[in-house]
């Protein structure tokens, strides 16, 4: 069986490649390249950097396996890095990961490698696939709930689930780092990458300015019951939710309840304004048709703890989902990932 790995240059992928050629298999590694971050001038460890593909390819000669780069800078622009700046000029807060991992990182490449042969593409995703007596095959949670990766693949097409896999979704990271540790991997001290690798350590804020990529037009924080409150210096700089750094004084803690980007305004209240029973989202990505959900759950961040849902309504596209308790807003743009447990049921962009 040939097996593409999806190298990125760290510890997971790097033992996915070693624990396959343990068992046999023929296994090539494929590193990415999406960017021109070059990880060794800045302090924060990003993904896709030329020191990357450097330290996946070493791995790849240490394991005796070939090694290719397929530079998709341009692929990774059009179908990442643009929505990503459309969105927030509109207000939004977008999840690149997700989005990456549907067009290119995981789904595209997935969709590239069959094509040219391959039988599955291997990442060092912490998840699993595994077929369902109730579902089918389907994405479930990592073993190691500290590193669980599923909700970035909510947006994965169902397809994609016949010939990708997910080697490491049945070990901690802790393990991970001593198979790595054992076999003298020479990444087997690199830190983990944890920031959207195009913005190299950059909150998307600064992203967007230095790179003069949309206005930071001045406009009014305003109380949800109307009263002017102080100067914003760009909708961009505020999320949903965020309390600290407002910049305002109140009688009471104050949060982010809304970003008016026709009025150009930021719209905060207390912590009751911020509570709602239920969240919305379209373009659902469907593992399991509503019709077999019972008892779910939703994500809508990374690391959020899963919250129960009562009652869903799915019509017209659009996935209306109400809370067994009210919740703080979820960010309009973020994905909403639908669970049972540790299944993933769906995945669409909250509205």
């Amino acid at each position: 069986m040939k097996i593409a790995v999806a190298m990125s240059g760290g510890v997971d992928s790097s033992v996915t490649a070693l624990l396959l050629k343990e068992k046999g298999y023929d296994v090539v590694g494929i590193t990415l390249k999406l960017s021109s971050v070059d990880s060794c001038n800045i302090d924060i460890q990003v993904c896709c950097s030329d020191k990357d593909i450097l330290d996946a390819k070493n791995v790849a000669n240490y394991l005796g396996i070939p090694h290719y780069v397929f530079i998709w800078e341009d692929f990774f622009n059009k179908k990442v890095i643009k929505p990503f700046i459309e969105d927030y000029k509109n207000a939004l807060t977008p999840n690149p990961c997700c989005v990456c991992n549907r067009e290119v990182k995981t789904g595209g490449l997935a969709k590239f490698i069959k094509n040219l042969g391959f039988n599955y593409l291997a990442t060092g995703h912490y998840a699993k696939i595994e077929e369902n007596p109730k579902y089918g095959k389907i994405i479930k949670r990592g073993k190691d709930t500290q590193k669980d990766q599923s909700y970035f693949l909510a947006l994965l097409e169902k397809e994609i689930l016949d010939y990708i896999m997910f080697p490491i979704g049945d070990f901690t990271k802790e393990e991970i780092r001593e198979i790595a540790k054992k076999y003298k991997l020479p990444v087997s001290q690199k830190s983990d990458s944890f920031e959207i690798c195009f913005t190299a350590g950059k909150t998307p804020a600064e992203y967007m300015y230095e790179n003069q990529l949309s206005e930071f037009e001045e406009g009014e924080i305003v109380h949800i019951s109307g009263k002017v409150l102080g100067k914003h210096n760009g909708i961009i700089n505020y999320t949903i939710g965020q309390r600290r750094g407002l910049g305002v004084a109140w009688k009471k803690p104050l949060y982010v309840i809304e970003k008016d980007k026709i009025n150009n305004r930021v719209i905060v209240g207390e912590i009751d304004y911020l509570l709602t029973d239920r969240v919305s989202a379209k373009s659902l990505n469907l593992f399991v048709e509503p019709d077999k959900w019972e008892k779910i759950s939703v994500q809508g961040r990374y690391k959020q703890k899963p919250v129960p849902v009562k009652d869903f309504e799915y019509k017209d596209g659009i996935l209306t989902v109400f809370f067994e308790e009210k919740q703080p807003k979820f960010a309009k743009g973020q994905i909403l990932a639908v669970y049972d447990n540790d299944i993933l049921l769906a995945g669409g962009v909250i509205i």
